[in-house]
Formats: structure tokens, C-alpha cells, sequence
């Protein structure tokens, strides 16, 4: 990223040698990256540190999700989320707003103020999607369900289908109830587990991006 780049010219100006330096990437969501109802450690942010050390990555995360937030949440504080060392961004936010039934496009221009904000500061964005369910009619779900893809496109981030990828891969939903918590809502320590092995590879190119 620029910053990095002028950082190492810096360095050789000054006639210090450049090394690599550790990548700083904040996860900016709502209960499931805050990790709500489990143990700090087999939260997501603390399962995703985990995996990506095991991939030799060289990585600060920062765990900047609060429970029960909105896309209206993220981008009241995204500007405070993005401070100077911050090279990446994962976006997973969207869960409160099916929630609350709130209006697509109010949660798009919600996301849409979080990407562009990420933008200004030359940090890379993983946006990861969220589906509506079936029952507010398939013109919500189609408005919704779009959102993401067409952000991700149209600013050209990075970009993940779907949070709870890893939970449906076998495409058994009763199977995957057996890695949520008992509120059906958020995922216990396994299901957090599947969630990462999902996930891990698209903040790793996230990461790289960053060194670039």
C-alpha cells in the first residue's frame, strides 16, 4: 500500500534498511466478529489470529466488532476504526439491519460510507455478505442479497459470498445447526472454527494486498 511504500523509501533515505513490517488489518462488525456468548479465545477474531499464524502471516488483528451494531453502527465509528496503522479492513456488517428490517438501500449507502471512507485512507477492504432470509419477500431479499456483490465490484474490493460459508458447505442446514449456539443466531466454538477455515483465505490475500 502507498503508506508502506513511503514508509520504506523513508527508511532508505534515512539509511536504515527496509524490513517487512507486521500488517495491522481491523475486523469492523456487529456480535459475530465481536464474538458473542463464547469464551475471548474461541471468539472469531482470536480463531481467525490463530489461523492465519499457522499460515505463516505476519498479522495484528483488531476486534472491532460490537454486539448488536448496525451498517448504521459501522459507519458512525468506521473513521475512528481507521487509525494510521491500519492497513486492511474486513466489513461484516449487515446481520442487525434483517434483523431490524431495515430498507436496503439504507444499508447499502450505510456500507457504501464505510467502503469510500476506507478508500480515502488507502486501506483494502474484504467485504463479506450477508443473505436475507425468505420471509420479507423476494424483492428484499434480491435488493438485499445484491448489495454486496455490487459494492465489491463497484469500488473493487475484496470480497466474500457469505459470513457462514464454512456452516453451509455440506448444504445440510439441519447439520449446520449443530455448530449455533442455542439462540440459532451465532455460532459456537466449532462452528466459528469452519467459519475461519472459510474465510482465512480471503484475508490472507487481503494481507498481501497490503504488502503491496
Amino acid at each position: 500500500m502507498l503508506r508502506k511504500a513511503l514508509m520504506s523509501m523513508l527508511f532508505v533515505f534515512c539509511g536504515f534498511a527496509a524490513t517487512a513490517e507486521q500488517v495491522v488489518i481491523a475486523a469492523l462488525g456487529d456480535s459475530l466478529t465481536q464474538g458473542y456468548g463464547l469464551p475471548e479465545q474461541d471468539g472469531f477474531v482470536p480463531q481467525l489470529d490463530r489461523w492465519l499464524q499457522t499460515q505463516g502471516a505476519d498479522v495484528r488483528l483488531i476486534n472491532a466488532g460490537v454486539s448488536g451494531d448496525t451498517t448504521a453502527g459501522g459507519a458512525a465509528r468506521v473513521d475512528w476504526t481507521l487509525t494510521p496503522d491500519v492497513d486492511g479492513m474486513i466489513v461484516a456488517l449487515g446481520g442487525n439491519d434483517l434483523l431490524r428490517g431495515v430498507d436496503p438501500a439504507v444499508s447499502r449507502a450505510n456500507l457504501e460510507t464505510i467502503v469510500k471512507a476506507a478508500g480515502a485512507a488507502d486501506v483494502g477492504v474484504l467485504l463479506v455478505g450477508m443473505q436475507a432470509p425468505g420471509n420479507y419477500g423476494a424483492d428484499y431479499k434480491e435488493a438485499f442479497d445484491a448489495i454486496y456483490p455490487d459494492l465489491a465490484g463497484q469500488y473493487e474490493t475484496s470480497y466474500a459470498p457469505s459470513f457462514f460459508s464454512g456452516l453451509t458447505a455440506e448444504g445440510d442446514p439441519d447439520a449446520a445447526r449443530r455448530y449455533m449456539q442455542p439462540d440459532g443466531i451465532h455460532p459456537n466454538a466449532d462452528g466459528v472454527a469452519l467459519i475461519v477455515e472459510n474465510l482465512g483465505p480471503y484475508v490472507l490475500e487481503l494481507v498481501a494486498a497490503a504488502r503491496k
